[in-house]
């Protein structure tokens, strides 16, 4: 399985790829900064799972969500956020999201479990 974590925040980005080759050793993790970033690591490589911030810089996550889920509707989009409002959530899911979790509130087993669940269904 191949997977793309799209976040501006370098710290996180990493964090979350870690967590994820870790638990997961046969995931191939790669990680965008931006919309422009992203969009080239979805059609060169891609990935069946994305973790997306909403705010990155270019096209904002939802609207980059859109489009990926238009030309790649297999692909899974988790909407990982600081925006954890009822709002943000109903935009997810307007957007093609398949999944939402929120920074403050997940945690690293909580990330594990989700994606586990993702990989039992293949």
């Amino acid at each position: 399985m191949k997977a793309l974590v799209v976040e501006d925040n370098e710290s996180l980005r990493e964090t979350l790829m870690e967590i994820l080759e870790t638990n997961f050793p046969d995931i191939q993790v790669s990680g965008a900064c931006n919309s422009q970033e992203a969009m080239e690591e979805v059609e060169n490589n891609l990935p069946e799972l994305i973790f997306m911030d909403i705010q990155i810089p270019g096209e904002n996550g939802l609207k980059l969500t859109r489009k990926i889920k238009a030309q790649y509707p297999d692909t899974v989009v988790v909407i990982h956020t600081n925006y954890d409002l009822p709002e943000y959530r109903e935009a997810a899911v307007d957007y093609g999201a398949d999944h939402f979790l929120s920074k403050e509130k997940s945690n690293p087993d909580e990330i594990v479990a989700l994606v586990g669940s993702l990989f039992s269904d293949t």
